[in-house]
């Protein structure tokens, strides 16, 4: 049974549009999860019906096998978010041994059209988890404060509700703000230099190491957001130095701040939270006291907690004297309401009294309060229950039932009894519950888990819980190492990135000394793929270089590690600052460990690293020669690894300057990729990684463009551009803008779409700190787009120096044209001679430095009885052949030769112009037509691009000139 598009569903204060899957409440949108969403919906199309368990399960999850676990917490969810419970009124309920029905009362309105999208906005805000109570008043007056105030800083004790009111005001904020919203959560961050990078990679900025204040600043300048930052107590300082810098030099952006003590910043407004309202003393009916918010709150968490539980009259007063001595504190009646099902709520009033502090007037003392009721909360768990709960505290994030029972771990406790007390944690409101669409996931509010570290570092168990949680996490990254060959990239990350704030933390405690050298040596090494996968690569090689430093002090260093960090620093080292030496020794180091140990495969993805920077660095032939040892590395029993070596030919040949040969094999990649059916975009352990299918398409739109094939260049290079967009790798991204995208539209007189990819490359290696590639795009700036600041040309040559010259021929030097004579410029070597030849010709007519200079441009020498160059040839009617035009015509003849035998016409065409325009200038009319006609006519598309226009404005001129 489904419910009709064409009509709109409403219960309480909601409406379903089950067409869009849109859940408004009043105007708002309501975001549930997948799941939570999908159950909601069967729900409803059996309103009134018992749905068993087994047909929600079947519907919720149709190609899976799942536990009713994942059902109990998807319900839990969704009635969380909906507010079930509150103020009396009920959605869902449970029927015992049969399932759960939908009972409240719905409308059904036909609709004529679709509600309008809703604001969506671009945000990291989380789905909400439970409903907010007591305070829309304040809700709706900080965003009327907002634009006027600029910083409000919500202050209060913890457990207060801070948190909970500033992500209200964000998710209603939502659409407001032409940048988006970005929460940044400092609750994981111990040192304040982090707050900078983090905020950077929410931004998607690249950070200026020396200057880190100034270069967040200037990429906020003209943005016009919110920022909403969470839990700033602990490093307050930092927070206000950054919070006064953004409202001096980021107008448009605005500051939503939760601390237990204001910021004390300028320009700061502080709004303190109060408890939740209590009722009075005096006796007051049912719906008077249930209007007050505190007694809703502490209601609906015990319905939660105890689905059957209903306040009589006669226990009203005592829920009254709970609420008023916990002082309306948001957190305390959580802790409280969940231990109704056991103790009643006669039995929690007694218990509670005498271990809380007297009602204080004014409430001055919550924070009293607050640590009273986690002591008492504490101490009403079993022994195992505690031990779980202090050694969960190190968990940074979201972990899962397996993670929390590893992490628990002891000789003392079995799994059984570790998954119990975990559930009873939950139950208990000192451990939430996050649903993802496909797993579940557990996390410490922050005011529990500084108290449960208070109490791990009480017991003595601090330093084992930490080792255990780094174990963890190197299982995790083995396990992800194991997955990664075979899981959709998409899965694979949300799978493991969730874990990035605990691998940090990880390698944090272990790198420092503070843990095993072995175990912090070895969690540097696994983690790779997910650096790699998030484009995180910068962060990684520091890890890496402290982990390289304590494998070098061993006694007897594991040759696998060794080479697994050399090669995941060169790759790091690769992507931030190209070929250094620091890079070259790195993949230099890995090949001869790899070599000295036996180990083919470490070998394979050595020389593969060494080979990019070879051809990063313009050394062609040795990487050519590199590509050549794949072949004696005896790989032929491996299809992915014979496909990523294949690949790697091609880019040898193509640099190397056969055009020919490198069309037939990348031609052949692509083909058995698309035969493969490889789930994963990454070779395991390639030196340096790009994503299979964008790195082949972009070494194929390059071939295509030389081979005088425009057209299916640029759509071949935007094939592979929608590729690493839609996958969202970015080094993948820069690469292929870098090499290939970018490049074509400027040579196809694109110049719109040029500027825009160019821009494109410069925030992309910006956010993922691929500084190679920036520095690339700052080079490509100074043709590409004047106003892009440019930087100095950058010395000696390479493959940088070689793409600047084709894309001005102002950019040759001598070591280029040394390159070239010798050869080793391969694929460039073609445009740098012609480059050359322009360059004597422009000097050349320099020299006629004379009234007549003007014509002599349009034909060098044509004049009467004037030598200038002291040739001794001028005279009337005759064009002087000078040094330097014969020496010229040699190097277009030889571009000319080199461009053929390499398969190269888009450079035979450029360099045939270059030389017909020459004999133009000499009178040489038939020669220039006899040259530049069959050229021409081999091109069968691209005929708007500069280089085709320019040679038919030509060819008509010389064909005039021919038949004057």
């Amino acid at each position: 049974m489904s419910l009709p598009s064409n009509q709109a569903i409403g219960f309480g204060p909601y409406r379903i549009y089950p067409a869009q899957r849109l859940v408004l409440e009043g105007e708002q949108p309501l975001r549930l999860g997948r799941r939570a969403m999908d159950i909601l919906l069967i729900l409803l199309a059996h309103a009134g019906e018992v749905v068993s368990k087994q047909a929600l399960m079947a519907g919720v999850w149709p190609d899976s096998v799942v536990e009713d676990i994942n059902l109990r917490v998807h319900m839990a969810a969704l009635r969380k978010a909906l507010g079930d419970g509150q103020a009396g009124q009920r959605y869902i309920v449970t029927v015992a041994q049969r399932g759960y029905s939908f009972v409240a009362p719905i409308l059904q309105q036909n609709i004529d059209q679709q509600p309008a999208g809703t604001h969506v906005g671009r945000h990291n805000l989380p789905l909400r988890r439970t409903r907010m109570i007591g305070r829309q008043m304040l809700v709706d007056s900080l965003m009327t404060q907002l634009p006027r105030q600029r910083c409000i800083t919500l202050v209060g004790p913890g457990g207060i509700g801070k948190t909970t009111v500033a992500l209200r005001v964000a998710e209603q904020l939502i659409g407001h703000y032409r940048d988006g919203i970005r929460l940044l959560d400092l609750a994981p961050l111990s040192d304040p230099r982090m707050i900078y990078s983090h905020l950077a990679a929410l931004l998607d900025t690249l950070l200026n190491d020396h200057d880190p204040q100034t270069s967040l600043i200037n990429a906020l300048r003209d943005r016009q957001m919110l920022l909403v930052i969470d839990n700033c107590e602990h490093l307050i300082d930092a927070v206000a130095l950054l919070s006064e810098s953004i409202l001096r030099g980021a107008p448009q952006v605005h500051i939503l701040a939760t601390s237990r003590e204001s910021l004390r910043a300028e320009g700061e407004y502080v709004q303190r939270l109060e408890s939740l309202d209590c009722p009075p003393d005096i006796v007051l009916n049912r719906a008077q006291a249930l209007s007050f918010a505190a007694l809703q709150l502490f209601v609906e968490r015990a319905m939660a907690a105890c689905e059957n539980f209903e306040i009589s009259d006669a226990e009203l007063p005592l829920a009254i004297e709970i609420c008023r001595r916990l002082d309306g504190i948001p957190l305390a009646l959580e802790l409280a309401a969940a231990q109704i099902g056991e103790l009643g709520l006669s039995g929690l009033s007694k218990q509670l009294q005498g271990r809380l502090p007297p009602v204080a007037p004014d409430n001055q003392d919550r924070h009293v309060t607050l640590r009273a009721t986690l002591d008492w909360s504490f101490n009403l768990l079993t022994a195992c229950e505690q031990t779980c709960l202090r050694r969960l505290g190190v968990f940074r994030g979201g972990f899962t039932l397996e993670s929390a029972a590893a992490v628990i771990g002891g000789q003392h406790l079995t799994p059984g009894e570790v998954f119990g007390s975990i559930t009873q944690l939950v139950a208990k409101s000192l451990l939430n519950v996050e649903v993802g669409d496909e797993e579940v996931f557990y996390r410490l509010l922050d005011t529990t888990r500084r108290y449960a570290l208070e109490k791990l570092y009480m017991s003595g168990e601090l330093g084992q819980t930490r080792k255990r949680h780094a174990e963890r996490c190197l299982a995790l990254m083995h396990q992800a190492q194991s997955a990664w060959e075979h899981t959709p990239t998409t899965l694979w990350i949300e799978r493991y990135a969730r874990g990035l704030e605990d691998l940090r933390a990880a390698l944090d405690w272990s790198l420092n000394g503070d843990g095993p050298d072995e175990l912090a040596i070895r969690l540097a090494a696994a983690s790779a793929p997910l650096w790699q996968e998030l484009s995180l690569l910068k962060e990684y090689g520091g890890y890496v270089r402290q982990a390289l430093a304590l494998l070098e002090d061993a006694e007897t260093p594991c040759p696998r590690l060794q080479i697994a960090l050399n090669l995941a620093l060169g790759s790091a080292c690769y992507h931030t600052w190209g070929g250094t030496p620091e890079t070259i020794e790195a993949f230099a180091s890995a090949t001869a460990l790899a070599h000295q140990h036996g180990d083919v495969a470490g070998q394979l993805r050595a020389v593969s690293g060494h080979m990019a920077v070879n051809l990063s660095c313009g050394h062609y032939q040795m990487a050519l020669e590199q590509s050549e040892q794949f072949d004696r590395l005896g790989l032929h029993g491996d299809p992915l690894l014979t496909l990523s070596t294949h690949r790697l030919r091609v880019l040898a040949l193509h640099y190397a300057g056969d055009q020919t040969q490198a069309r037939v094999h990348a031609e052949q990649v692509i083909q058995r990729m698309a035969q493969s059916g490889h789930l994963n975009r990454f070779t395991h352990g390639f030196g340096v990684q790009y994503d299979q299918s964008v790195a082949s398409l972009t070494v194929l739109a390059r071939v295509l463009w030389l081979q005088g094939f425009p057209e299916q260049a640029w759509n071949t290079a935007r094939q592979a551009l929608d590729i690493a967009v839609q996958i969202n790798h970015g080094t993948s991204i820069c690469y292929t803008l870098a090499l290939a995208t970018c490049l074509i539209a400027h040579y196809n007189g694109d110049q719109q779409n040029a500027r825009a990819l160019l821009r494109l490359l410069l925030e992309q290696s910006q956010k993922h700190s691929v500084l190679l590639f920036h520095t690339w795009g700052q080079h490509y700036a100074q043709v590409i787009d004047a106003e892009t600041p440019t930087v100095v040309r950058a010395e000696g040559g390479g493959l940088i120096r070689e793409i600047m010259v084709t894309l001005d021929s102002g950019f040759v030097d001598d070591a280029l044209l040394e390159r070239a004579r010798s050869g080793a410029a391969g694929w460039s070597t073609a445009e740098i001679l012609r480059a050359r030849a322009e360059q004597l010709l422009a000097e050349d007519l320099r020299c006629l430095d004379w009234p007549l200079r003007g014509q002599a441009r349009s034909h060098i020498g044509f004049v009467s009885g004037i030598d200038p160059c002291g040739s001794g040839l001028a005279r009337e009617g005759i064009s002087p052949i000078t040094t330097k035009s014969q020496e010229a015509e040699h190097l277009l003849l030889q571009a000319l030769s080199i461009a053929q035998s390499q398969g190269a016409l888009a450079w035979e065409l450029r360099s045939a112009t270059s030389l017909a325009q020459l004999w133009q200038q000499q009178s040489r009319y038939h020669e220039a037509l006899d040259l530049l006609t069959p050229i021409h006519q081999r091109f069968t598309e691209g005929y708007a691009t500069p280089d085709l226009r320019k040679v038919r404005q030509l060819l008509d001129k010389l064909r005039n000139q021919t038949q004057a």
